[in-house]
């Protein structure tokens, strides 16, 4: 059973997300369809992210954006309790989480685990894929996968 907060923002309101770059429109026209698609060389077939102009294996400029489901576990983590960025103090504490995607050969997500307390929040923890929205744009996030038992650090 997940005990815990209800959610935490993935961003508070008034925090300014930058713009996608052009070699990342795959990936940003797949969020507008809360879709994950992952960028992936069409010459050698690896996935990798954050997106490039060029596969860093084959150095091919093909790709295609396949979807992928975004279940994974938390590879890494950070709990931020000093904000970089006035927009961000009220969102204090907040996790940071890299994710490990399944079924991608290894591509890790930065993003943010919305629906636990930072004592919650361990490597190796299973996750599913969720979407928030902040102004006209959906971003993934993450939620514990409900398969998943939870146990608070504390206890």
């Amino acid at each position: 059973m997940i005990e815990g907060p209800k959610a935490m923002a993935y961003l508070p309101t008034g925090f300014a997300v930058p713009p996608y770059l052009p070699h990342e429109v795959g990936f940003a026209q797949g969020c507008r369809e809360q879709v994950l698609r992952i960028q992936r060389c069409r010459d050698c077939g690896r996935f990798r992210h954050p997106p490039s102009p060029r596969c860093p294996h084959c150095r091919s400029a093909v790709c295609d954006w396949p979807a992928v489901a975004g279940g994974g576990e938390v590879y890494s983590y950070t709990i931020v309790r000093h904000a970089a960025s006035e927009a961000l103090r009220a969102a204090l504490p907040y996790n940071v989480v890299v994710v490990l995607l399944d079924d991608t050969d290894g591509v890790r997500l930065v993003s943010n685990l919305i629906d636990a307390a930072p004592e919650m929040v361990r490597i190796g923890l299973r996750v599913r894929l969720d979407w928030e929205r902040r102004g006209d744009l959906d971003l993934p996030c993450f939620r514990i996968d409900s398969q998943t038992e939870v146990h608070d650090e504390r206890d």
